[in-house]
């Protein structure tokens, strides 16, 4: 049995949908918040529970007979995600999982001035003393690319902060490579990291961009605070807008740049570029 957390969510939900390609449905659990948002997968076999992070008793429950469990971290900025996380891996070690995945960040090392960062690395801390084996997806950046790039389509201008090399993946390639790991007989201890194999600055991309479009796009350096203040002028909390901040801020560090052969070697394939995810974009 390989219980889901998270199902019902942009990760969580395509992982699952490629488990469903690799192993039988009855032998595969989930783990949500709303059952009803699951029904799809109750219709397909999957087994369906209801909790959260905030009810352990649930938790245990929902993770009765598992020997894996994904865990799926939250991003809730005013929770004790720590606190949260513990309680998840303890309800995991109860149940008698004897593996637990869970998804990490890129770069999740001391130092790193993204703040999200901290979540992970005492999370992984956790799991190293949980008694059960581990492993740590440390996903490259699998959000968006306007995200992080800005609306440069109609503006014609990257104009962000500056910024360093990035390997950004495709979500739907994380979760497909996460069902492999989960689903395969290669094991995976401590942390991994899961990204595209090559990394690219924002000049690198406002190139790609302009040879997909024929226009000339440019990339512009803003100044970090007057990105803040930007960014607080178009509605974005000044708190949030400083979080986002330290993401730039360690990219340019240099603490996002590794990548490796891993994702690739999952997948049997190449990864899905940024070339072609700028052109499914602008063909959309």
């Amino acid at each position: 049995m390989i219980v889901v957390t998270g199902a019902t969510g942009g990760l969580g939900g395509t992982t699952v949908e490629h488990l469903l390609e690799r192993v039988p449905a009855d032998r595969i659990g989930i783990s949500v918040r709303d059952a009803a948002r699951a029904q799809h997968f109750a219709d397909r076999g999957v087994r369906v529970r209801q909790a959260s992070y905030e009810d352990p008793a649930a938790l245990r429950d929902s993770f009765a007979g598992a020997e894996q469990v994904l865990l799926v971290s939250g991003n809730d900025p005013a929770a004790d995600m720590v606190g949260l996380h513990r309680g998840a891996i303890e309800a995991a070690v109860q149940a008698g999982a004897r593996r637990i995945v869970y998804t990490s960040q890129h770069g999740a090392v001391p130092g790193n001035p993204y703040r999200p960062s901290d979540i992970h690395i005492a999370t992984e801390a956790i799991l190293g003393d949980s008694g059960v084996g581990w492993t740590a997806l440390r996903n490259g950046a699998y959000g968006p690319l306007d995200q992080v790039l800005g609306p440069w389509q109609r503006t014609g201008v990257i104009a962000q902060p500056a910024d360093g090399p990035v390997p950004y993946t495709d979500r739907a390639d994380i979760a497909e490579a996460t069902a492999v790991v989960l689903a395969g007989d290669r094991s995976f201890d401590g942390p991994v990291t899961l990204a595209a194999p090559t990394a690219l600055t924002f000049d690198d991309v406002a190139e790609i961009a302009a040879g997909l479009t024929g226009r000339t796009i440019e990339r512009m350096v803003l100044d970090d605070e007057r990105w803040t203040a930007d960014q607080v002028t178009t509605g974005v909390p000044e708190q949030m807008a400083r979080l986002m901040l330290t993401w730039y801020q360690a990219a340019r560090a240099g603490y996002f740049a590794e990548s490796g052969p891993l994702l690739t070697e999952l997948l049997g394939r190449e990864p899905r570029t940024v070339a072609d995810r700028l052109a499914a974009h602008i063909a959309a």
